[in-house]
C-alpha cells in the first residue's frame, strides 16, 4: 500500500475516533448543558477555579478561544457577581480574574456533576481497563503535542510514601548536598501523615507520568483555619511540564473547599524554583530566619496565602 493511501486510512480512523469521543462527551455533559451555562462557559469557570489570577489573554491561550467571545463571557460573569477583576501588577492594561464566593458556589455543583458522570463511566470498566484508558489518553495527548498535560494526578497507593522519602532524600543530597538529617525529617513528616491522616482536612496528591511517579505534595491541618503545604516535589525528568504549579493549585483548591482561611508553608531560600512557584500562586514571604540544618547553613522561610 502506498504511503499516501496508508495516511488516508489512518486519517479515517482518527476521524472515526473523534466522532465517537464527541458523542461520548456529549452524553457526559448533557446534564451540564441543562444549566444556564454553555459547555465553553463551564470550561472558563474551571480554568478560573484551578488557576488563580488568570487574565483574559491567559484564558484565550489556554482554551484556544476568540478574544471577543471570552470578553463577552467574562462581562456576563462579572454582571452575575461570579468574578472580580484586579489590575495586574506586571501589566496595568490587563486585569487578573478571581472567582467570588458566589462564583465558587456556582462552579462547585457543575464540577461535581461532571466528576460524578465521568466516575460513573469509569466504574463500568475493570481496574486494569481504567488504567489502560488513562494511559492511552496520556499517550494521545503527548503524541499530539500536549506534553504539559501528559501526566495525571491521583491518590497515594501502596509504596508511594516510601518512594517520596527515597526520591526527596536522593534529590536534595545530589542537588544541594543535604545530609541524612533531611531524610529523617521527610520520614517523620510522612509517618505522622499516615498515622494521623484525617480525610476531611488533609490530602496527598501523586503525579504520575507514563506509569512512573514524578511528583507529590501534601496538605495537612495546622489548625481549624490554617492549612499547611508540605513536601512539594517534582522529579527532574518532569520539570517544565507544569507539574509543580498544578500540585500547588490543587492544594489551594482543596484548602478552599474544606473551609481553610489561609495556607502556609516552610521552605528554604536556596530552593529558588519552588519559591517562584509559591510566589506565582499568590503566596507572600512573611518570615525569614537563618538556621543550620541538614549539614548546611540555610535561611528558612515561612510563606502564607490568604484564601
Amino acid at each position: 500500500m502506498r504511503t499516501d493511501q496508508l495516511l488516508e486510512e489512518r486519517a479515517g480512523v482518527v476521524r472515526s475516533f473523534n466522532r465517537f469521543y464527541t458523542r461520548q462527551i456529549g452524553v457526559l455533559h448533557e446534564h451540564l448543558l441543562e444549566s444556564q451555562f454553555s459547555l465553553t462557559e463551564v470550561r472558563i469557570l474551571y480554568e478560573l477555579a484551578h488557576k488563580p489570577m488568570l487574565t483574559s489573554a491567559d484564558i484565550c491561550r489556554e482554551l484556544g478561544l476568540n478574544a471577543g467571545y471570552v470578553s463577552r463571557v467574562l462581562k456576563g460573569f462579572e454582571k452575575q457577581g461570579l468574578i472580580t477583576k484586579t489590575p495586574s501588577a506586571s501589566d496595568r492594561r490587563a486585569a487578573q480574574l478571581q472567582l467570588t464566593e458566589q462564583g465558587w458556589a456556582t462552579y462547585r455543583p457543575l464540577n461535581e456533576a461532571s466528576q460524578r458522570e465521568v466516575v460513573a463511566m469509569l466504574q463500568q470498566l475493570s481496574e486494569p481497563e481504567q488504567q489502560g484508558l488513562v494511559e492511552a489518553m496520556g499517550q494521545i495527548k503527548g503524541l499530539l503535542g500536549d506534553g504539559g498535560a501528559s501526566y495525571l494526578l491521583r491518590d497515594p497507593q501502596a509504596g508511594d510514601m516510601g518512594w517520596i522519602v527515597h526520591r526527596q532524600a536522593v534529590l536534595y543530597a545530589q542537588e544541594y548536598g543535604w545530609n541524612t538529617e533531611y531524610e529523617a525529617l521527610i520520614a517523620e513528616i510522612v509517618a505522622k501523615y499516615l498515622r494521623n491522616f484525617d480525610p476531611r482536612w488533609e490530602r496527598c496528591w501523586i503525579a504520575e507520568k507514563n506509569g512512573s511517579v514524578v511528583g507529590s505534595v501534601f496538605i495537612v491541618r495546622e489548625d481549624d483555619t490554617t492549612a499547611k503545604l508540605r513536601l512539594l516535589y517534582v522529579d527532574p525528568c518532569a520539570r517544565g511540564l507544569g507539574v509543580g504549579s498544578r500540585l500547588v493549585e490543587e492544594c489551594l483548591r482543596f484548602a478552599r473547599q474544606v473551609g481553610y482561611r489561609k495556607i502556609i508553608l516552610w521552605t528554604n531560600s536556596v530552593l529558588t524554583d519552588a519559591r517562584r512557584l509559591y510566589e506565582k500562586a499568590g503566596f507572600e514571604l512573611v518570615e525569614e530566619e537563618p538556621h543550620h540544618s541538614f549539614g548546611k547553613d540555610l535561611v528558612g522561610q515561612v510563606w502564607r496565602r490568604e484564601l
